[in-house]
C-alpha cells in the first residue's frame, strides 16, 4: 500500500475550524490559538482484539467509536471539539479498503462535531492499533475537573447506563449483524457535548465520561474531590430488558459494564435546576443519582439498595465492615 496515496485519500477537501492554518501536508499543523479559550487535548488508543474484534465490530464502527472515546473526554471537559490526529500501526492482512472505512466512520462522527483531521501517522506493524488524539476549546477558566464535587451536591447521570455492555453482550450472541438498538449504542455511540457545551455558563460543576462504568468514574471523582458518594441503586437509569436480566448481570453491565460515554456529574443544589433546563434544551436525559456526602475516612462511593449499603469498588463491591 502506497502511503502518500492513502494520506491523499483521506484528506479533508477544506476545515471546518477558521483556526486551522494548515492541516495536513507538511512535517506539523499550525493551529492559531483561540482568544478568550483555554486548549483542551486527550488521546485514546484501541488495539484489536483488546478493545476490539472484527467478529463484532466492522471497520466503519472501529473508527466511529474510537472517536467518540476521545470527544466523550472532551464532553467531560466541558469543551467544544476542534480537531483530531489519527496514528495508525497496519498489519500485512488489512486492506486497504477496511482503512478507509475506519476514516469513513471517523469522519462521519466528526463531521457531526463540526471537527477536522489535521495530521497523523500510519506504519506497518503486527497488530492493529489505533491512537486518536482530540483538541478543543473551552471558555478560560472554565474546563471542567473530577476535583471540583463539594459536600451537599447532588450526583447525576446521562443517558441509560449498561446500554453499551449489554450491546457487546447480544453481539457475542448473536453476532454483529444483528439490527438492535443496543448494538447500536455500543457500536455507534453519542458523546453528550450538546449537553456539556450547554453547561458552559455554570461556574461550577464536575463531571466525568463514563467509559469504564459508574463504578469506576464515581470512585475517580470521589478521590480527585475528597469526599464521599451516595448511590442509589434503585435510581439509576436503567432500561427494562437489562432489569428483566438476572440481578448479577444487571449489577455487571450497569455498574461496570463501561463505554457508554455517558457523563456522571455533580452539581450544587441551587445549579440543579440548570442542568435540567440544559437537559431539556439538548434533548437529553437528565437523572439524580445520589448525593455527595463529607468523608469520613479515605474517600468512597457507597452504594444504597434495598436497605443495604455497600462499599463500591473500581472492581465491583465489597460489604461495609
Amino acid at each position: 500500500m502506497d502511503e502518500f496515496s492513502f494520506i491523499d485519500s483521506i484528506m479533508q477537501k477544506y476545515y471546518r475550524q477558521s483556526s486551522i492554518i494548515k492541516g495536513i501536508g507538511d512535517d506539523a499543523a499550525v493551529v492559531r490559538p483561540v482568544n478568550g479559550f483555554d486548549m483542551i487535548t486527550a488521546s485514546d488508543t484501541m488495539v484489536e482484539d483488546i478493545h476490539f474484534r472484527l467478529a463484532t465490530m466492522t471497520p466503519y464502527h472501529i473508527g466511529y467509536r474510537v472517536l467518540a472515546a476521545n470527544i466523550s473526554d472532551l464532553a467531560a471537559m466541558g469543551c467544544d471539539p476542534a480537531y483530531y490526529m489519527v496514528s495508525i500501526v497496519i498489519p500485512k492482512d488489512w486492506s486497504k479498503q477496511q482503512l478507509q472505512e475506519i476514516y469513513a466512520g471517523m469522519q462521519d462522527h466528526a463531521r457531526e462535531h463540526q471537527m477536522d483531521l489535521i495530521g497523523g501517522d500510519t506504519v506497518s506493524g503486527h497488530q492493529f492499533v489505533v491512537t486518536v488524539t482530540v483538541y478543543g476549546y473551552v471558555p478560560k477558566g472554565y474546563a471542567r475537573y473530577r476535583s471540583q464535587a463539594r459536600e451537599g451536591d447532588y450526583v447525576f447521570a446521562t443517558g441509560y447506563l449498561g446500554d453499551s455492555a449489554y450491546g457487546l453482550h447480544l453481539l457475542l450472541e448473536r453476532g454483529k449483524s444483528t439490527d438492535n438498538p443496543f448494538i447500536k449504542r455500543h457500536q455507534m455511540p453519542q458523546p453528550r457535548v450538546p449537553f456539556a457545551q450547554a453547561l458552559q455558563p455554570l461556574k461550577r460543576v464536575c463531571l466525568n465520561d463514563i467509559s469504564d462504568g459508574i463504578a469506576s468514574e464515581a470512585n475517580e471523582i470521589a478521590q480527585a474531590s475528597g469526599i464521599d458518594i451516595e448511590i442509589n441503586f434503585g435510581d439509576l437509569p436503567v432500561r427494562p430488558e437489562i432489569k428483566d436480566h438476572t440481578l448479577k448481570d444487571h449489577k455487571k453491565w450497569v455498574l461496570s459494564g463501561g463505554e457508554d460515554f455517558e457523563l456522571l456529574g455533580t452539581v450544587s443544589e441551587d445549579d440543579w435546576p440548570r442542568i435540567q433546563a440544559a437537559a431539556e434544551q439538548t434533548n437529553t436525559k437528565v437523572t439524580k443519582i445520589g448525593t455527595v456526602k463529607p468523608s469520613t475516612e479515605n474517600p468512597c462511593v457507597i452504594l444504597c439498595s434495598d436497605g443495604r449499603r455497600e462499599k463500591l469498588s473500581k472492581s465491583g463491591y465489597v460489604h461495609l465492615q
